[in-house]
C-alpha cells in the first residue's frame, strides 16, 4: 500500500509539474508572436524553448495520465469483461507496456549521461543550449511512468487475486 502511495503522489506531483510548465511554453510564445509581428524582429530561441517545453510536458504527464486513465484505450470489448478478466488483460499488457517503458527510461538514462559528458547542443538554432537538462526531464517522466506502470500492474494483480476491482486510490 505504501508503495502504490509513493507512486501515486509522484505521479500527481509530475502532473501539476507538467502543467505548471504550460505558463512558461504559452508565455513564450506570447512574446515570440508579438516581437515576430509588432516588434518585426523574431527569436531565435522561442522555437527550442517551445519543443523542449512541450516535450517535457508530455513526458511529465505520461504517469500522470495512466494514474487518472486517460491513456488511449479500445473499450468495445474490455468494458464488457469482468473485473478479474479484466485484470488478466491489465497483467498482460501492463507487463509489455513496462517492459518497453523501462527499456526507454534505461535508454534516456545513458542519453542523460553521454549529453552531459559531451556537451551536447541541440543545433537546431543560433541559441543552440545544451540538450542534458532537456533530456534529465524526458528521463524522469519516463520514469515516473514506468513506477507508475509498477502500481497499476500492482492493482491489476491484487484484483486478480481478489475477484474485485481495484477502489479508490491508493
Amino acid at each position: 500500500m505504501f508503495i502504490l502511495k509513493m507512486a501515486e503522489r509522484m505521479s500527481d506531483i509530475a502532473g501539476v509539474i507538467a502543467a505548471l510548465l504550460t505558463i512558461p511554453l504559452i508565455a513564450s510564445l506570447v512574446y515570440e508572436v508579438f516581437s515576430r509581428y509588432v516588434l518585426g524582429s523574431p527569436t531565435y530561441w522561442v522555437y527550442e524553448v517551445s519543443y523542449m517545453l512541450m516535450g517535457s510536458i508530455f513526458a511529465l504527464a505520461m504517469g500522470y495520465a495512466l494514474k487518472i486513465k486517460q491513456h488511449v484505450s479500445v473499450d468495445l470489448i474490455y468494458a464488457r469483461l469482468s473485473a478479474r478478466s479484466k485484470a488478466v488483460v491489465d497483467v498482460i499488457g501492463y507487463c509489455a507496456f513496462g517492459f518497453a517503458v523501462w527499456w526507454m527510461t534505461i535508454e534516456l538514462f545513458a542519453s542523460v549521461i553521454n549529453a552531459y559528458q559531451s556537451g551536447e547542443v541541440t543545433g537546431k538554432s543560433a541559441w543552440s543550449p545544451v540538450v542534458w537538462p532537456v533530456y534529465t526531464t524526458w528521463f524522469l517522466g519516463f520514469f515516473m511512468l514506468g513506477v507508475q506502470v509498477i502500481a497499476e500492474l500492482i492493482k491489476a494483480t491484487a484484483t486478480l487475486i481478489s475477484g474485485k476491482a481495484w477502489e479508490g486510490n491508493a
